[in-house]
């Protein structure tokens, strides 16, 4: 069955269009729902060690030694697909969280200007449907050790869920709050960076309970996963409305912009990419996140290889040095670190993509760029100094600007080329998502092997990556500092755009400002709604807070 076949009663755009009275706080929560869920991409890290002894259950099972040439390297890959004898290496597991964001990239761009036409609810659906499914099948492929099947099913399944509905609530933000672009799509977004607050603590609980003498207890994990995402995607999906055609908020007026950055046009999406401004942007991003989503990936490992013993009191003793129960407790500890991460990932996109509604996005770019060099930089320094606070201090402000980069790229486009098309615009540009879900965790895990085939000591497997890491930035930032408002030339006549508004929605009905937040209180239903997402966020960072008391002590 193709995406077009599903009903297009319940889950057509014309059902979502928000009808007079309705609240428009609504409409946040909704998108935080979904991408909550669909965040976990970013914790699976935790999976990584677990399934890196999934046979051997204590210890790893090993493998016969690759020849290391390119040739002797895919050869091995490729038969780790199949192979069932002996377990998994983590640089073989990451290929996984390679696949989730080059599907996401891919997915958001063939399907966005699908989704500008469909709506958010038929996007959302269709997301929870793949990402659950996913997890399922990738069940399947740990209880069968079969790693093609987690591949297949997270990897690629999984990854056209994550595009889908990571864009999904997008446009509908951008217009709902015309008045605060940034502040929208950092609501837009920010749980998608919070995912794995609640997810990595949710897992680890679940491994704990599930494992055994026989197993480590993901395929169960996954299972139970797959059910509860799905029922909070599905709650998401149907909760999405979009605005009429026409519609603002009660007494406000848009005003000519005198900031030249900021247009008041409307670029074609057909266009778009025929720009200098697209592309540009489209480095920005794809530096910025090659630059972070290759540590967020190896977040776990990272910490527990770089601080070994140091997390539990004992920094004599490097991570080889540690025995079974030992390894277990510093596992749990950086648990803590990949939770902080994403707590400040989360905060970041909607702190930064905020702000940026003040700065303005290319001076909230330069922030991340320039910042982020610095500290990419220092963070061997503060490995090798065994300084936990400031190294766990520096990714948490890189995550927050990795998380605002983000969350303040859609509001970037929209200033760039208007929002008539500014989620499908968006969806092509996460091609450079896609990209960076390529460079970024090859860059970090295929330097760590190397460094460890070469006999390189545990704390010091990614010195070389940084300064890897903070050459992108560089570039990252001469990209920024190059785009220039878009030409006239691109701009459609307003009555084209006056035409293709009146065939994407309803006219707006009901009196002035009966829409939106304007015209009423934050009621009792809008505070049920942001329970329901906000409960987990509260206990994601308590387990949070927790975790991180252990790393610090």
């Amino acid at each position: 069955m193709s995406i077009n076949t599903l009903d297009a009663g319940l889950l057509s755009r014309a059902n979502t269009i928000a009808q007079p009275g309705f609240n428009r706080w609504l409409v946040p929560p909704a998108a935080l729902a979904i991408h909550l869920c669909i965040g976990m991409a970013y914790g699976f890290s935790v999976f990584w060690l677990p399934l890196s002894q999934s046979l051997g259950v204590t210890k790893p099972i090993a493998c016969a030694v690759a020849d290391p040439t390119f040739w002797g390297i895919f050869t091995d890959l490729m038969s780790a697909l199949f192979r069932t004898s002996c377990d998994w290496k983590v640089a073989d597991l990451g290929w996984m969280y390679t696949l989730f964001f080059v599907l996401l990239g891919s997915s958001a761009a063939i399907w966005g200007g699908w989704l500008e036409r469909e709506g958010p609810r038929k996007a959302g659906v269709v997301s929870a449907i793949c990402w659950c499914g996913g997890l399922l099948i990738s069940a399947l492929g740990v209880y069968t050790h079969q790693l093609w099947m987690m591949w297949l099913g997270s990897g690629v399944i999984g990854g056209i869920g994550l595009g889908l509905g990571y864009i999904s609530p997008v446009s509908t933000l951008v217009k709902w709050f015309p008045d605060r672009r940034g502040m929208a799509t950092g609501m837009a977004i920010m749980g998608f960076g919070g995912g794995a607050m609640i997810g990595t603590p949710l897992a680890k609980l679940l491994m704990d309970y599930f494992k055994s003498a026989n197993g480590v207890g993901v395929w169960q994990t996954f299972v139970c996963m797959a059910v509860i995402y799905f029922i909070w995607m599905m709650a998401g999906a149907f909760s999405y409305r979009v605005p009429p055609s026409g519609w603002s908020p009660e007494g406000w007026v848009a005003k000519e912009h005198t900031n030249a950055m900021i247009t008041t046009g409307q670029v074609h999406l057909k266009d778009a990419h025929k720009t200098p401004q697209f592309w540009l942007i489209w480095a920005v991003l794809c530096l910025n996140v090659s630059a972070g989503i290759g540590v967020i990936g190896m977040a776990v490992p990272m910490l527990q290889e770089i601080f070994g013993g140091g997390l539990i009191g004992k920094p004599e003793l490097g991570f080889a040095a540690l025995d079974t129960a030992q390894k277990s407790s510093i596992a749990a500890i950086a648990v803590g670190f990949s939770g902080l991460l994403s707590l400040f990932n989360i905060g970041g996109r909607f702190f930064w993509a905020s702000s940026s509604d003040f700065f303005g996005r290319k001076l909230t770019y330069f922030i991340f760029f320039g910042l982020g060099i610095a500290l990419y930089a220092l963070a061997p320094n503060f490995a090798h100094s065994g300084n936990k606070v400031l190294f766990v201090a520096a990714f948490c402000v890189i995550l927050s600007m990795y998380g605002g980069g983000f969350a303040t790229v859609p509001a970037y486009l929209a200033d760039m080329f208007g929002t008539q098309f500014v989620g499908a615009i968006h969806g092509r540009l996460l091609t450079a998502w896609a990209t960076a879900g390529i460079i970024g965790p090859v860059v970090v895990n295929y330097i760590r092997e190397f460094n460890k085939s070469a006999g390189v000591p545990a704390d010091k497997l990614y010195d070389a990556t940084m300064y890897v890491l903070a050459a992108f930035l560089v570039i990252g930032f001469i990209c920024n500092a190059l785009v220039r408002p878009v030409a006239a030339k691109w701009f459609m006549p307003e009555d084209q755009v006056a035409a293709l508004q009146s065939k994407s929605s309803a006219m707006r009905s009901g009196p002035e400002g009966s829409y939106g937040i304007g015209g009423g209180a934050f009621d009792a239903k809008a505070f049920l709604a942001w329970a329901f997402v906000g409960i987990p966020i509260v206990w994601g960072v308590y387990m949070t807070y927790l975790n991180v008391v252990k790393l610090f002590n």
